[in-house]
C-alpha cells in the first residue's frame, strides 16, 4: 500500500463511490459517522489531488458540508452489496483505536447506530451550501 493509499483513504474512495450511487438512487446525502475517515477527507480538500480523487471514485466532484445527527446509519446495505462488511477501520477514532463495541455491535446486528457530522454533496467544494448544526438530513 502506498502512502497515499492508507486504510482510511481506501474507505473514504469506497464511501465516496457509495454517495453516488445513493444520490443517484435519489436517496439523502449519506451521513460520514467515522472520525477517522473523515480526518482523512479533511487531510484531502483543498489540496491539488481532491478533485481527481473525488471523480475517480465518485464520477463527480463531491462537497463536504456540516448534516448532524444521530440514529441509523442509512448506506450500510449499500455499502455491504459492493464491498462487503465493514472494515474495523470505520470504528476508529483518529489514533487508530477502534470502538470495540461498536464495531461488535455492527458485526452482530448489521447496522450501525452513531452521530454524524458531515456528509458529501455533489458540487464544488468552494460553493456548496453550508448547512446549520442541528440540521438533520
Amino acid at each position: 500500500m502506498s502512502p497515499t493509499q492508507t486504510p482510511e483513504r481506501v474507505e473514504l474512495g469506497k464511501f465516496f463511490e457509495i454517495s453516488a450511487r445513493e444520490f443517484e438512487a435519489g436517496n439523502t446525502a449519506p451521513e460520514m459517522f467515522s472520525t477517522a475517515i473523515d480526518a482523512e477527507w479533511h487531510r484531502l480538500l483543498g489540496t491539488p489531488q481532491y478533485a481527481a480523487f473525488s471523480s475517480q471514485h465518485a464520477g463527480q466532484v463531491f462537497a463536504h458540508v456540516g448534516s448532524y445527527g444521530t440514529g441509523r446509519v442509512s448506506w450500510i446495505c449499500a455499502y455491504e452489496e459492493v464491498f462487503g462488511p465493514l472494515p474495523d477501520i470505520w470504528f476508529a477514532d483518529t489514533d487508530g483505536t477502534v470502538d470495540r463495541e461498536a464495531a461488535d455491535r455492527y458485526r452482530a446486528t448489521g447496522e450501525v447506530w452513531a452521530e454524524w457530522n458531515c456528509s458529501p454533496v455533489p458540487g464544488d467544494p468552494e460553493t456548496a451550501p453550508k448547512r446549520k448544526k442541528g440540521t438533520t438530513r
